[in-house]
């Protein structure tokens, strides 16, 4: 295990948030959406590196690396960064990296992307959906900023993310899906775990075998143990049990799955995988419509905006 990097000077990293970086102000608090690389604002993403690194670490996965920057941030048409600022105390407070679907390539039918390690994509997805996707990955948010420690500042993020990856939908017209993954770490417990992942099993299980995990994690999540735990007769009532047996047990559901799972009624669930390659952690697929995304979201994240005054000298629309 390395030591982490020190921090990035300020300095540096505000020098490289420029106007023509700007993606939108967030709806919340007064932070702003930038989308950067690695090689437009590089002092940026080593501060990236840093804070997800650290972040996932406090978590129980991480690279162990001293940065987490990978072949994925620095390839020659390298992932965005989509980053959330706080002008005030000058610091980057949470984040995705994205690709578009027609950006990614395939090397002998397999994507080049960071979930091919743990994924098999089935003819339907890499022909019919992959080219109209947005890619999502290493979402995290800093350490100061997560519920344990500050549960305002947590929701904020995350609510700040959103307006983001909404303005994403917007400026990248031709995308129709999302595609991304959730993780959860071993510090959640097996019991919580095989709950959560029976719980979305029901509401959300892909049919059609679009993605499928290789080391599938074992699980007891769909036993009939698991199952019979969810006799409210709907999703609502069904996900007030789940997280009353949850909390019994000392545990919360992870906010990013229950921003999930408000987003849209029709999420896909393509199964759980390991990866050894993030302190064996368990990594959950799954992928949106956007069209079908909630009306009370769409106004939030996408609809203001397309509203707003700076969408129209947004320079990434240009």
């Amino acid at each position: 295990m390395e030591k982490i990097i020190a921090p990035v000077d300020k300095d540096l990293v505000m020098s490289e948030l420029t106007h023509d970086k700007l993606l939108r102000h967030a709806n919340k608090g007064d932070n702003e959406v930038y989308i950067v690389d690695a090689f437009n604002a590089p002092s940026v993403m080593k501060e990236i590196g840093r804070l997800r690194e650290i972040a996932f670490r406090d978590a129980g996965g991480g690279t162990g690396l001293a940065c987490d920057i990978d072949e994925f941030d620095t390839m020659e048409s390298p992932c965005q960064q989509l980053i959330v600022w706080d002008p005030h105390d000058r610091e980057i407070v949470g984040g995705y990296r994205f690709i578009l679907g027609e950006n990614i390539w395939l090397k002998d039918g397999v994507p080049n992307i960071a979930t091919s390690h743990m994924f098999r994509f089935s003819d339907k997805f890499l022909n019919e959906l992959l080219p109209s996707t947005l890619e999502l990955g290493r979402s995290f948010v800093a350490t100061t900023h997560q519920s344990t420690k500050s549960h305002s500042k947590a929701l904020y993020t995350l609510d700040n993310l959103w307006d983001g990856l909404g303005a994403l939908t917007v400026i990248y017209p031709q995308i129709k899906y999302l595609f991304g993954k959730v993780t959860m770490y071993p510090s959640f417990g097996t019991e919580c775990r095989d709950m959560l992942l029976g719980f979305l099993h029901k509401y959300f299980h892909d049919e059609e075998n679009l993605v499928t995990p290789i080391d599938e994690l074992p699980s007891d999540a769909r036993s009939e143990r698991v199952q019979s735990l969810f006799t409210g007769g709907s999703f609502k009532e069904d996900y007030r049990i789940l997280n009353h047996c949850i909390r019994e047990r000392g545990r919360n559901i992870p906010p990013l799955v229950n921003a999930y799972m408000s987003l849209s009624p029709t999420m896909r669930v393509f199964g759980t995988a390991i990866n050894h390659e993030f302190g064996e952690v368990e990594e959950t697929g799954i992928f949106f419509k956007i069209s079908e995304i909630f009306e009370e979201k769409k106004r939030r994240h996408i609809q203001t905006f397309m509203e707003s005054g700076f969408m129209s000298d947004s320079p990434h629309l240009s």
